[in-house]
């Protein structure tokens, strides 16, 4: 097995392969994205449909000289294979090795850490600058699939590269018809012409934006590839080489559903079933059923998603069931939250849903087209969780503090099913804030919970105490009820369990009170604690005799680590935790 591919250390040995060795090595690099994928997941659809432009990229150009940048970086674990990082693909035990994205930490072939969309053709301009005042004469090259082209930053790049770069730059579109989910925009169907006339429509946005503009249909053809790819090699201009690829290219499942297999968790090869079990309710099902009910009953709602419907559950079948109900930006999250604040003042009661570490993209708008606008858009977030997504690029842990600082925004951490559920009915009801929720990312758990939430910043008592406060926010929640019973257990007191529900304020009233008989708060917050919630509450009680001691992560980009090891790193694990309560009192 991997007869090619073991012999593969670097690019150098790929060109010396002739073309039926280059079709085995595309064989051996799929087996061996098989071998990682099946065991531990992770991007399958854009690795298996990029195989052959990949290896074409580096029988031609001169990599690291030449210079490759990834757009997202979906699709990069070809390249891994191809410059010396075949390990963490045919090797169990090396996995960790390798991340899911490029990373110039790992490997002299990647020249930035990207995990996020429609950055590529800005990045590598960059690059091609730099180098035209160094007197350089590499080519730089930037990889872009047909859905990041919706992204703003990518339209932006194209706008600027078209007419202010003079120089040799080659942006490679991998046209393979799908984002994440279907395609959405102008962009797309323009795509599907220029598919249609096999690139000789007059109809041509690239050359319209002072581009030169080549196509290839046969982006899953070595030969081919490496044809288009000789031919604009060491040019002197800008130039799209738009190629057309099967996105899961190699495997039927991937091929016939595209959306589905963008990414995979370990799974069976034989019958695509995934190997690890998932539970039958989740946070991601309940929304994906309030989304629907409310849609049938209000005429005026709206979900609107920038190409992450999966994440509120929203099959294609779902989708076409809400009808004009649902609204897919594409890659365009800015737009989408300015979209959504246009429907609010309009009287329509919009949803917006996406990842927590995509949204970061939007504080402008919702700082401007939102907040001071004052319009009750709800933003709705998963993989806020730090023990969600851990890759450095789809952090989580940076959202409360960077979001619930803006005026007017009300943020709302759920720590039950009833509570998550009351919580989207209150903010898409009321007309008076802005609301952005945290999805919880625990197991669901079942409570009571209040059904109105006007009362802002007004924090909830669970349990009735003394001497210690425990204010356990969202996700963080149920570590507060098992640190609340072992301090009963171990010390011998009964402590104060609180439910803060608002990430954005204070109850400064409840805070008060609390200096009656307790003379140490606890914060437990799932995010960094600087610009955090803990910080509120410490400033508020800094002039007091009141202890406050605040549990979080550190401001860092923390990647691919072991949850629960994070917690003992920072000093959070319950019993760390009850130590420092017992010398806090000494």
């Amino acid at each position: 097995m991997y007869d090619i591919l073991k012999n593969i250390n670097s690019p150098k040995d790929v060109k010396k392969l002739d073309m039926a060795q280059l079709n085995i090595l595309a064989q051996d690099i799929r087996d061996a994205l098989f071998n990682r994928l099946t065991k531990i997941g992770g991007h399958f659809g854009p690795n298996f449909g990029i195989v052959e432009a990949e290896i074409a990229m580096h029988y031609v150009f001169d990599s690291p000289k030449d210079k490759f940048v990834f757009d997202v970086s979906h699709q990069s674990y070809p390249h891994k294979m191809l410059t010396g990082r075949k390990n963490g693909y045919i090797d169990d035990a090396c996995f960790p090795e390798d991340s899911g994205y490029t990373n110039p930490e790992e490997s002299e072939h990647d020249w930035f850490n990207v995990g996020h969309t429609s950055t590529s053709i800005s990045l590598a301009s960059g690059l091609a600058k730099a180098r035209d005042l160094k007197g350089g004469t590499e080519n730089v090259i930037a990889l872009i699939g047909d859905g990041s082209l919706t992204g703003g930053e990518a339209l932006e790049a194209l706008d600027f590269v078209g007419s202010e770069l003079k120089s040799n730059f080659i942006i490679i579109v991998n046209d393979n018809q799908q984002a994440i989910a279907e395609c959405h925009g102008g962009i797309c169907e323009h795509l599907n012409e220029l598919r249609a006339t096999n690139g000789k429509s007059e109809n041509n946005i690239f050359k319209a934006l002072g581009l030169d503009y080549i196509y290839e249909e046969n982006g899953n053809n070595i030969e081919a590839m490496i044809k288009v790819l000789q031919s604009v090699k060491d040019i002197d201009h800008p130039i799209v080489v738009h190629i057309n690829t099967q996105k899961g290219k190699g495997y039927k499942l991937a091929e016939e559903n595209r959306e589905a297999w963008h990414w995979c968790l370990p799974f069976d090869k034989a019958t695509g079933k995934y190997t690890i079990s998932l539970p039958a309710e989740s946070y991601t099902s309940l929304t994906r059923d309030y989304i629907l009910n409310k849609a049938k009953s209000d005429k005026d709602f709206v979900v609107i998603t920038p190409a992450m419907p999966m994440t509120a559950g929203l099959t294609p079948d779902l989708r076409e069931q809400l009808g004009s109900q649902y609204v897919d930006t594409g890659i365009a999250e800015e737009h989408a939250v300015a979209f959504a604040s246009g429907i609010a003042k309009a009287g329509g009661k919009p949803l917006v849903v996406t990842n927590s570490t995509f949204i970061q993209r939007t504080y402008d708008q919702v700082s401007q087209d939102v907040c001071i606008n004052g319009n009750p858009v709800t933003i709705l977030l998963n993989f806020t969780s730090f023990d969600g997504l851990t890759d450095v690029t789809h952090l989580g842990i940076f959202t409360i503090a960077a979001f619930a600082n803006i005026p007017n925004l009300i943020m709302l951490a759920p720590t039950s099913k009833e509570e998550y559920l009351n919580m989207l009915d209150w903010s898409i009801e009321q007309k008076d804030h802005p609301v952005m929720i945290l999805m919880p990312g625990n197991a669901v758990t079942s409570r009571s919970a209040d059904k109105n939430f006007d009362a802002i910043n007004t924090f909830k008592i669970e349990k009735s105490g003394e001497k210690v406060a425990i204010l356990a926010l969202g996700d963080f929640y149920q570590r507060g009820e098992e640190l609340a019973t072992q301090i009963e257990a171990e010390l011998g007191f009964k402590p104060t369990l609180i439910n803060p529900r608002f990430a954005s304020g204070l109850d400064k009233k409840m805070l008060e009170e609390l200096k009656k008989n307790h003379q140490l708060v606890i914060t437990l917050e799932d995010g960094i604690l600087e610009g955090g919630f803990g910080q509120k509450v410490a400033a508020f009680y800094g002039a007091t005799n009141m202890k406050v001691k605040t549990y979080g992560l550190q401001k860092e980009f923390y990647d691919r680590y072991n949850p629960q090891e994070l917690l003992r790193e920072v000093g959070m694990t319950t019993k760390q935790i009850i130590e420092d309560i017992k010398n806090l009192e000494s």
